[in-house]
């Protein structure tokens, strides 16, 4: 290996951590990918044992080792069935870095400098995504993008191709931190203080999710802070192997929020919360950041763990329909918020809750898995899409901007006649109006 590699390979977790896996097999159970091929290597474990030996130097950086720590979906499934509590995710994102500058395998050059673009100077920068997101939507509303389709444009290239552009959530015709103020005050008495992070694809493409969870915590009592110079929480960066671009935009929030006098930071993206509440790991041994990012990640709460602990006064119309719930990855398996977002929705009056079976399965979206990797999510899919079905609820809720995405995309693949919808939209559809209108 060169000295390159070498300086590389430092930043995968030491021995000590590589040697928590007992290989006891019981992950196995919960892993999409092993399911899908009953490959060792394509276990936690195996993947374990392939990150040990690269770290070790006993293995170089391979063909088979870079498509492995792209398979996984990082879904962390494997990390909750761990009786030694392993963390996986840090291992596989770590090893992800050294196939990112090392590998030469996995990805074409133009692959990797498209995915370079993407996370380093797109996502990265606040201007630079909202001018590709108002390009996007001209696409998507001009009829341009109808039409390519209906004359069979995009079977000329990849039939692929077609079905990854149908995968793109529409864009937003108004941008969230465009109309959310930076201070927004409760509809009556004020109860709590909390801060708002719109994010990077939640603000240009979830907008109404945006103005919805503003909307509710105005409802219930509280101040909001959202910061006009807030950047991507850089969660997707991690998560591909771009983690030092990752660092600098969290570094870049801990200075914007901690300027805000809040309790609580609440999330509406299970993956940017996720990473929010890593960012005191990230800085462990850096003397700067180190108390700032424990301090920070300690007041992030997703929207529905905020709620089961403050406990607002609610009052909801009366619902006759069927639910479901799906649990997405970084909620239940990194944040392990499992039980929140159902005593939320179970306490509507006349809702029928439908339990979902493999709930805290992924659902193949996984960050940019479903595009990087469009075949292998789609098996994922449509077993999804299977459990749904059978549950016969009419609506299906998530806490994830990519798993509402996924999850659109496969009722329509599918034939699955159910709405997908985030918690917060659903819950402040049911209020009763004069609490919000106060």
């Amino acid at each position: 290996m060169n000295q390159r590699t070498d300086t590389l390979l430092k930043v995968l977790p030491n021995d000590d951590i590589l040697s928590q896996c007992i290989h006891c097999g019981m992950c196995l159970a919960t892993c999409p990918t092993y399911e899908m091929t009953k490959l060792e290597r394509s276990s936690p474990r195996g993947r374990i044992k392939m990150i040990k030996s690269v770290a070790r130097r006993e293995m170089p950086v391979s063909e088979i080792f870079a498509d492995e720590m792209n398979f996984c979906l990082d879904c962390q499934a494997c990390e909750t069935a761990c009786p030694a509590g392993v963390k996986y995710g840090i291992m596989v994102e770590a090893a992800r870095v050294v196939v990112e500058e090392t590998d030469q395998y996995h990805m074409s050059r133009w692959g990797k400098l498209i995915k370079k673009i993407v996370m380093k100077y797109l996502l990265s920068s606040n201007l630079n995504l909202k001018i590709v997101a108002r390009l996007l939507y001209f696409y998507q509303k001009s009829g341009l993008q109808k039409f390519l389709h209906l004359v069979g444009f995009f079977k000329f290239i990849s039939n692929k191709l077609g079905e990854i552009d149908s995968l793109s959530p529409s864009v937003s015709k108004n941008f969230s931190d465009s109309f959310i103020k930076e201070v927004t005050f409760p509809n009556g008495e004020q109860k709590y203080k909390t801060a708002f992070l719109t994010g990077c694809l939640m603000n240009v493409m979830f907008a109404d999710i945006n103005k919805d969870t503003i909307d509710f915590l105005s409802s219930i009592g509280s101040i909001v802070y959202t910061p006009k110079g807030q950047f991507c929480c850089g969660s997707l960066q991690a998560h591909n192997g771009y983690i030092e671009t990752a660092k600098e935009l969290a570094k870049k929030n801990i200075n914007v929020f901690e300027k805000y006098d809040y309790d609580f930071l609440v999330s509406n993206s299970a993956g940017c919360g996720a990473f929010m509440k890593e960012y005191g790991y990230l800085f462990e041994d850096d003397p700067e950041y180190a108390e700032r990012a424990k301090i920070f990640s300690n007041k992030v709460k997703d929207v529905t763990e905020f709620l089961t602990e403050v406990k607002p006064r609610i009052k909801f119309k009366e619902s006759l329909e069927a639910i479901t719930y799906h649990d997405a990855c970084h909620l239940v398996h990194s944040q392990k918020v499992f039980n929140q977002p159902r005593e939320v929705l179970k306490s509507i009056p006349g809702l029928t809750f439908n339990e979902l079976e493999e709930s805290t399965w992924c659902c193949g979206s996984a960050g940019i898995y479903n595009v990087v990797r469009y075949e292998d999510s789609l098996v994922i899919l449509k077993r999804k899409m299977e459990k749904i079905k059978a549950t016969k609820a009419k609506i299906v809720l998530t806490g994830n901007p990519g798993c509402i995405a996924q999850l659109k995309y496969g009722a329509k693949k599918f034939n699955v006649d159910v709405e997908v919808m985030h918690p917060v939209s659903f819950i402040k559809e049911l209020m009763v109006e004069d609490l919000w209108k106060r």
